[in-house]
C-alpha cells in the first residue's frame, strides 16, 4: 500500500519510544499498531470528521455514563447509535495539552505544551487540518484553541503570555475556517459588556451573534461550515470545542428551569451541559438532514476531569464518578473522560468497547482510515489506530498510554497524583520518577478506583513500567530539540522539560477559576 503521495507506509517511521522496553513492552512490530497495514483500511469514500469535546466534563456527568440528574438526552443517544469507550483517556489532566494530542497523535510534552496557556502547537508539527487539506477536505474549528495566542500584539492572559513568541492560529495549523478563542468564556453571554472580545473569526474579531448561549454561538458557525462543504462536494473536518462546562459556568433561564429544584451552582452546571447537548443534537440532526450522516465519523470526548476539589460546591459540580481525582491529577478522575464515536456506516448500534483508548488515536486512526502516512510526518507517534477496533478486531491496546505532567505527589499542580503515569490493557503505574519516591501499581480492571497499591507484589511489572516511562521520557526530550523533525528546529528556553533545572514551571497559587 502507498499514501497519497507514493510513498509506502511500511517504511514511514523509525522505532517507538516503547520498542526499547523489554518485557511486556517488547514488540516488534510496534509501528504497526500506529498504522495498519490492511488493504482493507479504507472502509468508506473519505468520510467526514467531526471533534467534539467538552470543557471539564467529568466521566459520570452525562446520562449515558449512569447520570440520572443532568439530561443530556442526545449524547445518550448518540452512544446507543454508536460507540460507547469505557475506558477513554484525554492527552492529559488539563486543557492545552489534551487538545495538542488531539491534533497531532504525539504527547504535548514532545512540543513543549506543559499545561494550559504554556508554549504552542509549533509549526513543525503535523496536524490533522494540514493532512487534511492536502486530501481535498474543507477543514474548520470553532470553539476554544488553546494551543497558542490569536494575536501576535496581545493576549488576553497578559504580557507573560508573550503573544508574538506563542502565537499560533487555527489558521496557523491547516484551518482555513476558524471562529475561536484563545482561552475560556463565560457559557453563556460569552462576551461580556466589561470583556476584551476573546472571539476571533479568521483573524479579525468577532462582532455578531456573540449573545446568549456560548454552544449555540459556536454550532452557529459550524452548521454553516458543514453546509458549504456538503455543497461544494468536500469531505471536512470540523473541530468543535465547546467551553462548557468550565468556567464561568452560567446557564441561561430555560436552562436553569430544568433544574429550578437544585441549588444556584447546579442549576448552572447542569443546564450548561444540557445547553451543550443540545447543540449536539442539533449537530446530528443536521447531518441527517443534509445526508451525510452515514458517512460521517462524529467523536466526543472530555478534555480532563472536573473541576474543583470535591464536586459540591459553587459551579464546581462535576462527577468523575467511581474514580479517584478531578481535573490536573494523573489519577483516574482526571484522565479518564466520557468518549464516543459514531459512525452509522461503519459502526453496529451499541457497541461498546472496554479497550483503553485516548485522544492520541484521534490522529493515527484517521490517516489509517484514509491509508495515509504524509512525507515529513514527526516520529514517533503516541496514538495507534482504532480501526481493528472499529472492525471488531481488537480486544487489547497493543501499546500503553504515557502520561506527564506539572506538579507531583502531595503538590496542587497535580491535586496530588503523582506526575508519571502509564496505562496499558489492565495495570496502571503512577511515579515521580524520583529515588526517593514509591511507585503506585494499580489493577485498574479490579480496582478502577486506584485503592489499592499492588507494587509490593508485582516488583517486576513495575520495573517493566518504569523503564518504558523512562523511555518514553528521554524520546521526548529528544522531540523537544527537534530531533523529530525533518527540517532543522532551533529550540529556546521555552523548550526544556519540567525535569531540568530550567524547566519553564511557573508556581502559582491555586485558583477556582483556571484556564
Amino acid at each position: 500500500m502507498t499514501n497519497q503521495r507514493g510513498s509506502p507506509i511500511c517504511a514511514i517511521a523509525p522505532v517507538l519510544w516503547f520498542l526499547c522496553a523489554s518485557g511486556l513492552y517488547a514488540f516488534d512490530h510496534a509501528f504497526d499498531h500506529a498504522i495498519d497495514h490492511d488493504s482493507e483500511s479504507n472502509m468508506t469514500d473519505r468520510p467526514n470528521v467531526i471533534l467534539c469535546m467538552a470543557d471539564d466534563m467529568g466521566w459520570g456527568d452525562p446520562g449515558f455514563n449512569g447520570n440520572r440528574i443532568i439530561q443530556t438526552p442526545n449524547l445518550d443517544e448518540m452512544a446507543s447509535n454508536g460507540l460507547r469507550f469505557d475506558r477513554f483517556y484525554a492527552g492529559g489532566p488539563v486543557c492545552s495539552p489534551t487538545r495538542g494530542s488531539c491534533l497531532t497523535g504525539r504527547h504535548p510534552y514532545r512540543y513543549a505544551v506543559w499545561s494550559a496557556n504554556q508554549g504552542h502547537l509549533r509549526k513543525p508539527e503535523m496536524t490533522l487540518a494540514e493532512v487534511l487539506q492536502t486530501q481535498g477536505y474543507s477543514t474548520g474549528h470553532f470553539g476554544k484553541w488553546h494551543l497558542g495566542t490569536l494575536s501576535p500584539t496581545q493576549s488576553g492572559k497578559g504580557k507573560s503570555r508573550n503573544a508574538q513568541r506563542n502565537c499560533m492560529t487555527p489558521g496557523m495549523s491547516g484551518f482555513e475556517e476558524w471562529f475561536a478563542t484563545e482561552y475560556s468564556v463565560p457559557t453563556w453571554d460569552p462576551v461580556p459588556t466589561d470583556s476584551v472580545n476573546p472571539y476571533y473569526h479568521n483573524g479579525k474579531l468577532a462582532t455578531e451573534n456573540l449573545e446568549g448561549c456560548d454552544s449555540r454561538v459556536l454550532m452557529d458557525r459550524a452548521i454553516p461550515f458543514i453546509r458549504k462543504s456538503v455543497s461544494d462536494k468536500k469531505p471536512f473536518l470540523a473541530v468543535i470545542w465547546f467551553h462548557a462546562p468550565h468556567e464561568p459556568v452560567v446557564a441561561g433561564p430555560e436552562f436553569r428551569r430544568l433544574y429550578a429544584d437544585r441549588e444556584v451552582g447546579e442549576q448552572h452546571f447542569f443546564g450548561a451541559i444540557t445547553a451543550l447537548d443540545e447543540q449536539i443534537g442539533r449537530l446530528r440532526r443536521e447531518l441527517r438532514d443534509l445526508g451525510v450522516a452515514e458517512n460521517t465519523m462524529l467523536w466526543f470526548t472530555s478534555d480532563n476531569g472536573p473541576e474543583g476539589d470535591r464536586g459540591d460546591q459553587g459551579t464546581h459540580r462535576g462527577s468523575a464518578g467511581a474514580f479517584r481525582g478531578r481535573k490536573r491529577s494523573l489519577w483516574e478522575g482526571g484522565i479518564h473522560v466520557p468518549g464516543l464515536l459514531e459512525w452509522p456506516a461503519s459502526i453496529k448500534p451499541g457497541t461498546v468497547s472496554s479497550v483503553p483508548c485516548s485522544t492520541l488515536d484521534y490522529y493515527p486512526t484517521t490517516l489509517d482510515v484514509l491509508g495515509l502516512m504524509p512525507e515529513g510526518q514527526p516520529q514517533p507517534p503516541d496514538g495507534v489506530s482504532l480501526l481493528p477496533l472499529i472492525r471488531g478486531k481488537m480486544t487489547q491496546r497493543p501499546v500503553p498510554i504515557p502520561f506527564e505532567t506539572l506538579g507531583g505527589t502531595d503538590t496542587n499542580a497535580s491535586r496530588g497524583s503523582p506526575k508519571m503515569a502509564l496505562v496499558d490493557n489492565r495495570y496502571k503505574l503512577l511515579t515521580d520518577m524520583e529515588e526517593n519516591s514509591a511507585p503506585l501499581l494499580f489493577d485498574l480492571v479490579n480496582d478502577p478506583g486506584e485503592s489499592t497499591n499492588l507494587a509490593k507484589e508485582f516488583p517486576e511489572r513495575v520495573t517493566t513500567m518504569k523503564k518504558a516511562l523512562e523511555q518514553f521520557r528521554d524520546s521526548c526530550i529528544g522531540s523537544l530539540v527537534g530531533k523529530d523533525y525533518a527540517e532543522a528546529f532551533t529550540p529556546d528556553d521555552q523548550d526544556v522539560h519540567p525535569s531540568a533545572s530550567r524547566a519553564p514551571i511557573r508556581k502559582k497559587k491555586r485558583s477556582t477559576v483556571l484556564p
